[in-house]
């Protein structure tokens, strides 16, 4: 994964909303919750919830799959381990000083 690929996915849990309600699916495993579940849990009016589902299903965050009138929201979890992986691949590794950078739009 590169940086202009993963960054939208650090975007949608940058707000505080959101972050707390991936966790709680991340909480609920594989099983997921419904969207009422989670307004009951979170206290949140069921248009910001949808505004703030709908932020993490675009950032690929969380999966929906519609059973009949019910909604089941997923963590991904092939997503969560790639965004780990991505801040953790090069831990340690240390930093080469002497390379020169060359500009992102050099000709």
């Amino acid at each position: 994964m590169s940086e202009k690929t993963i960054a939208p996915a650090f975007a949608a849990l940058g707000h505080e909303a959101r972050l707390k309600i991936y966790r709680l699916l991340v909480k609920a495993g594989d099983e997921g919750l419904n969207i009422g579940e989670i307004g009951r849990l979170m206290g949140l009016p069921a248009s910001t919830l949808s505004h703030h589902l709908g932020a993490l299903v675009q950032a690929g965050l969380v999966t929906q799959e519609k059973h009949g009138r019910e909604t089941r929201n997923r963590a991904d979890f092939d997503v969560m381990r790639d965004l780990v992986g991505f801040i953790t691949d090069e831990c340690c590794s240390g930093v080469d000083l002497d390379v020169a950078r060359e500009p992102e739009n050099a000709c």
